[in-house]
């Protein structure tokens, strides 16, 4: 019989552990050892079998258990300290309060999903992982972040194999209340509700649910609630399920529900409103489109509102591909705009901005990307070389201007240390270098730690790992079909003194899972091999629609499948938080393999770093940036315009010898001298027996070199001082006086693009310069202007000079502003400068108008450029 009803009751703690609910609903347990310990205390056994959640733990205990553990002292002892640490932990000023007024008051941080816990699983891969690693160091930082985001009913699918070794999706579908979440309500008592019209007079309604991450509140929006009807309410149903229509309606509800969540979480907690707006990706984008309307009913014009938003709008694009952008057709969501989303606002001038009008776009399609870069100030990509392909792919929003002048920077990704270090890890950093180590990632002193030790260490977390491969392995046979009997083979794969690889992530095609497969055989005789073995854990999950990501799924496992190497090469189902947390610690390398440059920034190998292990990666992403030649290996990459076939055997050939020449020699410390490289020879012998002290040097050298680099204190600190401080000062001044200067600038964009088809660089001429010039020499540059209806102080006549290709292009560019010299009569204008010719060979200069203004962010903001011909 099914129910009829169903209830979740809550858990009454007694008095002298009343602080356990404190504890277990703030999720700082997720990254504060001290807390974890503590519930794991409880019970151990109950611990494990709710996977490592402390609400679901409580939720198990009956009225004798609670009143045990309030009789036992040494527990109220440690939940009476703990909860007094997090009080203090959620209230002393931290970081961000040393910056005094220039810091935002709130930031608002958008995001389709977030990864803080498995026990809250809203996350699919890295994105969702980067947001949750953002929350949880501006928690650490004292920086105001309001997160929003949509509660999933069934979240990401859960994976399993079958026996030929398809890929199998479930969607377990979560209950909120059972979950580490509390319902937003009003002061009577009813839980509060957004709600967004629909087309056909129909409305999509949502409950508001909080989940507090340390200091920071992130809401949930969540349309499973009575008052929709049922195709409303399956629109939370799963992250990045359905498509089209459906996809449409969550992002219009993460954008424009979220802004309507902010409000009403303001209102009902007195939280400041925010002054930042972040969009993580473009799947929040419509999120502008609200702050406009709320702007428009206060009495601002279309570009007045834009200007304003604009101002305090932040954009980070995290795919280098196209593919990777959501894209709606834009009469789709003409039609949803109709229904009323923003009444007062010109729904011409909203597609407009998800418009692709430049060269190779399609008119017809609204690019959410697109919408985001036209709707933020401020842009920016995961990695060096990621801004630099994202300055390429959007150029077209730019044209007339170089690529390298396209207004998106880069803040390279990080990663929240006291979540992906080991506890083991965390301990030994921090007895050698102190507590502050374990959460800034300063092992400066690395160097001075027994290499004995460190080396012992090392292993201690690869046996923790095989432990967990053993168990997950034969789990997972089991849901495959094997009995038993057929098993014992598992309790004899890996070898804790065996060099160990690790590859897990999402599995689009683009990131090669089976490159290591290309050859077969030479992959057996790698794993194999009688003095340097090698042995390789897998994990993945590729998307329910991706047919080419499982089949390279079913290609891998049936390799790993084969008697003659299962003890060596496995793959693990269901890759998620929990099981990175072992996976990460107990690879002593972190393999990646992705079409350069395909890979945004590519997180996994810092939280693999951060924990000893070495990099084995092709130059992309983060990799490309950081890696040195002594804190792991680039894999070769194939020249420019080889063919994929060729590409692929290219670099798998380079990845293969890689591992039989350098990696597994260096590790058992059979290198050669010659070929040990700049960090110095090894000792002789085998893992486990005499050390290898170039591989030991190299860790070290990771651990204290990488360590901050890769943190998400460095990265949470660069986008407050490089993004967010600068959209609050632009934000504030925008907003003062009744946006007056909002007003002001809409008012010159109109202008200036009104006017600018007519502004010409009539002539320019070299005064004073030989045939011959000398290094040294100086001359005189005049350009002969003409700004039509412009004002001299409502453009800025620059020259770029630099060296010259053989294609007459300027490179390495510097930018210089001609100074105004004499109005010529009818709207035209003499700028004039002196240069020096500071540099020997090649030279080139070019002239050219753009707009000027105090409030703009930079001379490319507008797109608008006139050059010299």
């Amino acid at each position: 019989m099914k129910a009829i009803r169903r209830f979740t009751v809550r858990t009454v703690l007694p008095a002298a552990i009343s602080g356990l609910g404190h504890l277990a609903s703030n999720l700082r347990w997720s990254w504060h050892e001290p807390t974890a310990q503590l519930f794991h205390d409880l019970d151990p056994d109950a611990y494990q079998a709710v996977g490592g959640d402390p609400v679901a733990l409580l939720g198990q205990f009956d009225r004798a258990k609670l009143d045990a553990l309030a009789a036992d002292a040494s527990i109220v002892e440690r939940v009476t300290q703990l909860t007094a640490d997090l009080d203090r932990y959620l209230t002393e000023p931290r970081w961000c309060q040393s910056l005094g007024d220039t810091a935002p008051k709130s930031i608002a941080y958008f995001s389709p999903e977030y990864g803080i816990t498995a026990a809250l699983p809203q996350y699919s891969g890295g994105l969702g992982i980067l947001a949750g690693d953002h929350l949880k160091s501006a928690s650490d930082l004292g920086v105001p972040i309001v997160a929003v985001g949509l509660l999933y009913q069934a979240g990401y699918f859960k994976q399993a194999l079958s026996r030929d070794a398809w890929q199998q999706e479930s969607y377990p579908v979560l209950d909120p209340d059972g979950l580490p979440l509390s319902l937003l309500r009003e002061a009577d008592g009813s839980p509060s509700v957004v709600s967004l019209p629909l087309p056909d007079g129909r409305h999509l309604n949502a409950y508001i649910w909080r989940a507090d991450v340390g200091r920071v509140p992130l809401l949930l929006l969540d349309s499973n609630i009575p008052n929709n009807d049922d195709a409303a309410r399956q629109i939370t149903d799963r992250l990045y399920g359905g498509g089209g229509d459906h996809r449409l309606q969550q992002e219009l509800l993460l954008g424009m529900g979220g802004v309507k969540a902010l409000r009403t979480f303001s209102r009902l907690t007195g939280a400041p409103a925010p002054e930042v707006f972040h969009t993580n990706e473009g799947h929040a984008g419509f999120l502008g489109i609200e702050r406009i309307r709320e702007l428009m009913d206060y009495g601002l014009s279309w570009g007045e509102a834009l200007t304003a938003v604009r101002a305090s709008t932040v954009f980070t694009t995290h795919t280098p591909v196209p593919a990777g952008i959501d894209r709606f057709q834009a009469l789709q969501v003409g039609h949803f705009f109709r229904a009323g989303l923003a009444p007062n606002v010109p729904l011409e001038s909203i597609l407009a901005l998800g418009a692709e009008n430049y060269e190779g776009g399609d008119p017809a399609t609204f690019n959410m990307a697109v919408m985001g870069l036209r709707l933020g100030q401020r842009a920016n990509g995961v990695a060096k070389l990621h801004g630099k392909v994202s300055r390429s792919m959007f150029s077209g929003l730019w044209s007339g201007f170089d690529v390298d002048e396209v207004p998106i920077a880069s803040v390279t990704n990080g990663v929240h240390v006291p979540t992906w270090v080991d506890p083991k890890i965390a301990e030994f950093a921090a007895t050698h270098f102190g507590r502050s180590a374990v959460s800034d990632g300063d092992w400066s002193r690395a160097a001075d730690v027994d290499d004995a030790e460190l080396w012992g260490l090392r292993r201690e977390l690869r046996v923790q790992l095989i432990e967990d491969v053993r168990a997950r392995l034969r789990a997972s046979w089991i849901k495959r079909g094997a009995s038993d009997a057929e098993l014992e083979w598992t309790k004899n794969v890996f070898d804790p003194d065996v060099l160990t690889i690790g590859f897990a992530r999402r599995v689009p095609t683009y990131k090669r899972l089976t490159l290591m497969l290309r050859d077969p055989d030479r992959l057996k005789r790698i794993l194999l091999h009688p003095e340097h073995p090698v042995q390789i854990v897998v994990a993945g999950k590729s998307h329910p629609a991706d047919e080419a990501g499982k089949k390279m799924i079913q290609d891998l496992v049936r390799f790993t499948d084969d008697p003659e190497v299962r003890h060596r090469i496995v793959f693990l189902p269901n890759y998620d938080m929990k099981m990175a947390r072992t996976l990460f610690p107990g690879c002593d390398v972190w393999l990646n393999n992705p079409l350069r440059p395909l890979e945004a920034c590519g997180t996994s190998g810092m939280k693999a770093a951060i924990n000893g292990a070495l990099n084995l990666s092709v130059l992309d992403g983060w990799w490309d940036e950081m890696y040195d030649g002594e804190n792991g290996w680039a894999i070769p990459t194939a020249p420019n315009g080889t063919s994929s076939e060729a590409r692929d055997d290219f670099e798998a050939s380079a990845l293969y010898t890689l591992i039989e020449n350098t990696v597994a020699p260096r590790f058992y410390g059979t290198e050669t001298t010659e070929n040990a490289g700049a960090a110095g020879p090894s000792e002789h012998g085998t893992a486990g027996t005499e050390l290898p002290h170039t591989w030991i040097h190299m860790i070290k050298h990771t651990l204290s070199d990488l360590g901050p680099k890769v943190s998400a204190t460095r990265m949470v600190q660069d986008y407050v001082n490089q993004l967010y401080i600068p959209a609050t000062e632009a934000g504030r001044k925008a907003s003062a006086d009744e946006f007056a200067a909002a007003r002001e600038l809409s008012h010159y964009i109109d202008r200036v693009r009104g006017s600018f088809r007519n502004v010409h660089v009539e002539h320019v001429e070299s005064v004073g310069i030989d045939e011959e010039p000398s290094l040294g020499d100086t001359f005189r540059i005049n350009a002969y202007v003409r700004l039509a209806d412009l004002a001299p102080e409502e453009v800025e006549v620059q020259v770029l000079s630099g060296t010259v290709s053989v294609n007459d292009d300027l490179e390495d560019t510097t930018t210089h502003t001609l100074e105004l010299s004499q109005p010529l009569g009818e709207g035209r204008f003499l700028y004039s400068m002196d240069m020096t010719l500071n540099h020997s060979g090649s030279f080139g200069y070019g002239v050219r108008i753009v707009p000027a203004h105090r409030l703009l962010a930079s001379s490319a903001e507008l797109g608008l450029v006139e050059n010299a011909r």
